[in-house]
């Protein structure tokens, strides 16, 4: 991969600027591509169910703000989930595999997702073993892909790479594929776990990726980046890498996340923004 011109076309699309009627509805095409997120040790019934319900009514003040598309947690945690957005079609997503290092026997990992699909996820977003894949043993990644995506049934599946694990572009790129081959609903940089995470340049890449798959093959993956996108500022750019790399079809929450807890909040407050002409402040949204 050109690393150089692959930095540079994500830094200058990074540029562009909307505004008014375009920004209004960035920001809910925003809220709606949301995979609300808690992922904690500490994570308790009663936090999933006001997570549930704030991806439900995200602003309960005005309830023409868009429900978010899913609230991701661990596998104890999807009934809970479940329950809190029961009829409202926001989706249960639990991520599995031995989540976020990936470090156990394969059938620890295909049980993990088994316990989550059983007790209702939607979506189950796995971690690829990054020490195969760095060892160049890609054939034991994809069958392990291949073994989850089957274990999912009805699930849909997002792939982590932790691409910053993964060191180069080139590697992004291979594990893009690899991911897509094997079976991936959905292919996500990270688990918000490590130092780096989502970049305009690796998501660049990977849109790329699934754009140039769709051409070959006919199938469409969704992609979703995570960790780090905490603005909706950053939000808005991330919408113009899909625009002007994959198209205007992955501008639709089937196809494509944020992986986020704290950009919710932000999207919320420059929506109110918006609508009012006043800045709000933290203090007029829940803190997570």
């Amino acid at each position: 991969m050109d690393a150089v011109g692959l930095e540079a076309r994500a830094a200058a699309l990074g540029t562009r600027s909307i505004k008014t009627t375009a920004k209004a509805y960035a920001i809910d095409l925003a809220i709606s591509m949301v995979d609300l997120t808690t992922l904690e040790g500490a994570d308790t019934p009663g936090k999933v169910r006001a997570l549930g319900a704030k991806a439900v009514h995200p602003d309960p003040t005005d309830r023409t703000a868009p429900t978010t598309a899913a609230v991701c947690v661990y596998p104890d945690m999807v009934a809970a989930a479940k329950a809190a957005v029961a009829g409202s079609g926001v989706k249960v997503a639990s991520v599995a595999t031995a989540f976020p290092a990936g470090r156990a026997a394969l059938g620890v990992k295909l049980a993990d997702v088994r316990d989550a699909v059983e007790a209702g996820a939607d979506e189950i977003d796995m971690v690829i073993d990054r020490g195969a894949f760095l060892a160049g043993d890609y054939l034991k990644v994809y069958d392990e892909i291949t073994a989850v995506k089957a274990a999912c049934g009805d699930a849909r599946l997002k792939v982590i790479f932790e691409t910053g694990e993964l060191s180069t572009y080139d590697n992004i790129r291979r594990a893009s594929w690899l991911g897509m081959l094997a079976g991936a609903d959905f292919i996500k940089t990270s688990t918000g776990k490590v130092a780096v995470n989502a970049t305009p340049a690796n998501t660049l890449l990977m849109l790329e990726a699934v754009r140039d798959f769709r051409a070959q093959t006919g199938v469409q993956v969704g992609v979703k980046p995570a960790g780090g996108i905490r603005t909706t500022k950053d939000a808005v750019k991330f919408l113009v890498l899909v625009n002007e790399t994959a198209g205007g079809d992955w501008l639709d929450n089937h196809w494509f996340r944020f992986g986020a807890s704290s950009l919710l909040n932000d999207l919320l407050m420059q929506r109110q923004k918006l609508a009012t002409g006043r800045y709000s402040g933290p203090d007029y949204v829940t803190v997570d």
